[in-house]
């Protein structure tokens, strides 16, 4: 069942989320990660080469729950799916609702990642819960 636009609203809230994808064997991983919610759509950056990213790959279906830092679950698991975000428009949307969200952080982040060569091989994930 999708969360409503309050629940949404509410984890959008929260800094972090851990996201959980699957091995090929079943297996879940657990990864903190920042995101952003908009139009009922979470979004996530991550380097293109990331486990994460070749497991969405071969298995859509992620978990999320709120999150600090570490890692430590604080909220409720929700199911979904999610995939890696092709398309340039989309992917400049879910940029700006990041920086919009993490203001400087993620200003400083893009430096940073724009200084060591690494901003080009990232890849944006698209999550539905």
């Amino acid at each position: 069942m999708p969360l409503s636009p309050s629940e949404l609203a509410a984890l959008d809230r929260e800094s972090y989320i851990s996201l959980v994808t699957f091995r090929r064997n079943g297996e879940a991983v657990k990864t903190p990660v920042w995101f952003a919610a908009d139009a009922g759509k979470l979004y996530v950056f991550t380097e293109a080469e990331a486990w994460k990213v070749k497991r969405l790959r071969n298995d859509a279906r992620i978990r999320v729950a709120a999150c600090n830092v570490r890692g430590r679950v604080t909220g409720e698991w929700v199911d979904g799916t999610g995939h890696r975000v092709d398309n340039a428009k989309t992917e400049q949307h879910a940029y700006s609702v990041l920086r919009k969200k993490y203001g400087w952080m993620m200003t400083l982040t893009d430096f940073f990642s724009k200084l060591t060569g690494r901003i080009d091989g990232r890849a944006v994930l698209e999550l539905e819960i």
